[in-house]
């Protein structure tokens, strides 16, 4: 496996650097600890950018704050349909003042 042509091909598939994406592929090669997905970091790095906590942007979303947990943890992943609205928002953080509205 080479990881530095994987990381290539999933940072071009989601038109953005992924800066932790080379640490978790490298970490599920080597089967050590926790292993962090891409879209771990899609919907951390979306509500960071956003500027809120957990709360606010699970609010902002229309989603229970335990399930923005269990996806930024990595015990589930978000559906299709929310990963596209967290590409958004990730490249586009004023968009979570609109859903406000």
């Amino acid at each position: 496996m080479d990881v530095n042509e994987i990381v290539r091909a999933i940072e071009a598939d989601a038109g953005e650097p992924l800066p932790d994406l080379r640490q978790a592929l490298e970490e599920a090669r080597a089967r050590m600890g926790r292993v962090t997905t891409p879209e771990q970091i899609l919907v951390r790095k979306a509500r960071e950018a956003s500027g809120l906590t957990q709360a606010a942007f699970a609010e902002r979303i229309s989603t229970p704050v335990a399930t923005l947990r269990d996806w930024e943890q990595g015990r589930f992943a978000p559906p299709g349909g929310v990963l596209c609205l967290l590409r958004l928002i990730a490249r586009h953080p004023d968009l979570t003042q609109e859903l406000a509205a």
